[in-house]
């Protein structure tokens, strides 16, 4: 079969669904390759580049569709598009299903099957398909870049022989894959960087990158679970709303540069920044809106502009971030879809293996052998729920003096009832064992269970609690062998003299190696 990416008839798109590189990967599944002739030049692949691949060049957008059995593409078909499409023939793009009614009945006319990069479940095995995730690292990373473009200072604090430069303090609305991205690349650029999200699970994950998470006062009953809704943040209440715009209008006057990402999937963007908020910010701030195509967090986005307020503040609502690293963005999406064409392809053979009982593929699928079968059934494998720990109850006074007597009384049945057995043993071994025999025998039990006692009871305040108990076993040898030094058999004596001698080359040994550990931690 043959895979076929067209050249993107969006305007102002710039990504590539095929690389060079991808395509000698799916080459190795069995499949031929074929591109519109300067489909990748935009992304800075030329046909030449293809050709080295052995990738087919086909002129014309018609050709390439009607000669291609999987048509691989980055943006949804337009109808001109859709109406290419043929029976039985396979569609992998971006293509938003739920929006996108007329496009799913068009398809399904047409026999087509379609894959929706989009609708990719978001489960551990399917990551590597995830392009959603991977488009969203990218504008969170450019988001920040183009703030930068647009922000008068640095991000890093200097002092110069100029004068001081303060760090520029950015706050990220939404921890999500752009979230964390954008994170990721303020904090690496030296700014002071804030992150804020409704899903309280994702505080870890912001610290660890060198953010400060910005806490509301809020029960955690009412904070949503991320885990529940597949990643994403749930809508919140009221309550929970009101807390979070008043605690943006607190910070609003210091924050330099603002990158917001909230968005829920098939709803408006939610109004993060309002207007007042703005007009609080300083001259010269910057507010990039990730989510400016679904109406845009801030209350004055305009989808596709940058706008300057009177106040000097700028408003980014571009919608085409992973368009304007083309080169990075055809990269990552273009390796999604050869990991999809090898699930598609188990026998690596070159035929698709449209497997409708996997959970992937069958999350993915919008319209299949003439039906639609959008919208599609919960995975298998759900997001694991982050497991609230209910506050152990306080115990009265009563209660804690009555668990105390339950505990003594267990441990003192367990104790006698050990001592009971051990004494039936003794005396069923004295009575077959001589009296000899029997002497040393209780002598040794005995010293077994005192040594015991004390090499577990070793507190360890210096040493770790191997080398603890090391040097404990060791002084019960010295204090055998001094005990039996005093022997009348020469081989005795000779044998408690060495077992003296060993036991405090580990004992000293010990403390000395200790010493060494503690110098390690110390100012010379």
């Amino acid at each position: 079969m043959k895979i076929g990416a067209p050249k993107e008839t969006f305007e102002g798109e710039a990504r590539v669904a095929m690389t060079p590189d991808s395509a000698l990967q799916l080459q190795k599944l069995g499949y031929d390759c074929a591109i519109e002739a300067g489909a990748g030049l935009a992304a800075g692949f030329t046909d030449d580049a293809y050709k080295a691949a052995g990738v087919e060049v086909i002129k014309g957008a018609a050709a390439l569709w009607k000669a291609a059995d999987v048509v691989a593409k980055v943006r949804p078909p337009s109808e001109a598009e859709a109406k290419r499409l043929t029976k039985g023939q396979t569609l992998i793009s971006f293509f938003y299903p739920a929006a996108n009614e007329a496009l799913m009945e068009l398809a399904k006319s047409k026999g087509a099957n379609v894959i929706a990069m989009d609708m990719v479940p978001r489960i551990s095995r399917a990551q590597k398909m995830d392009a959603l995730s991977s488009m969203a690292n990218i504008a969170g990373y450019r988001a920040v870049i183009e703030a930068g473009n647009n922000f008068g200072r640095f991000f890093t604090g200097q002092v110069t022989a100029a004068g001081k430069v303060p760090p520029a303090k950015v706050l990220v609305v939404g921890a999500g894959v752009a979230g964390l991205a954008a994170i990721g690349t303020s904090t690496s650029l030296g700014a002071i960087t804030y992150a804020f999200d409704v899903r309280p699970e994702v505080a870890e994950q912001i610290e660890s990158m060198g953010a400060e998470f910005v806490f509301l006062e809020f029960s955690d009953d009412e904070l949503p679970d991320g885990a529940e809704t597949g990643g994403y943040a749930a809508p919140s209440s009221p309550e929970f709303q009101a807390k979070q715009l008043e605690k943006f209008r607190e910070i609003a006057p210091d924050m330099d540069i603002v990158i917001t990402t909230a968005l829920i999937p098939n709803r408006a963007a939610p109004i993060l920044w309002t207007k007042d908020m703005v007009e609080a910010m300083k001259p010269g701030s910057v507010i990039v809106d990730l989510a400016a195509e679904k109406g845009g967090n801030c209350e004055l986005t305009k989808m596709d502009e940058k706008v300057v307020t009177d106040n000097g503040v700028t408003i980014i609502g571009y919608t085409d971030f992973p368009s304007r690293m083309a080169t990075q963005s055809s990269t990552l999406y273009s390796t999604n879809i050869r990991h999809m064409m090898t699930d598609l392809t188990p026998e690596k053979d070159g035929q698709v293996v449209h497997n409708m009982e996997d959970d992937v593929i069958r999350g993915a699928t919008v319209t299949f052998e003439g039906e639609i079968t959008f919208p599609p059934p919960p995975p298998k494998v759900a997001a694991i729920a982050v497991q609230k720990k209910e506050k152990p109850k306080e115990l009265t006074p009563e209660e804690k003096r009555a668990e105390e007597r339950a505990a003594f009384k267990a441990q003192t049945r367990q104790q006698v009832g050990l001592i009971g057995i051990g004494a039936a043993l003794v005396l069923a071994v004295g009575l077959v064992a001589p009296a000899s025999f029997m002497q040393h025998f209780i002598v040794f039990v005995l010293s077994v269970f005192i040594g015991f006692q004390v090499i577990w009871n070793v507190a360890h305040s210096l040493h770790t609690p191997l080398m603890a108990v090391t040097n404990a076993i060791s002084s019960i040898i010295i204090l055998g062998a001094l005990i039996q030094i005093g022997s009348t058999s020469a081989l005795i004596t000779i044998l408690a003299a060495l077992g003296i001698f060993m036991a405090s080359i580990n004992i000293f040994g010990g403390f000395l190696v200790t010493r060494r550990m503690l110098a390690m931690f110390q100012k010379s």
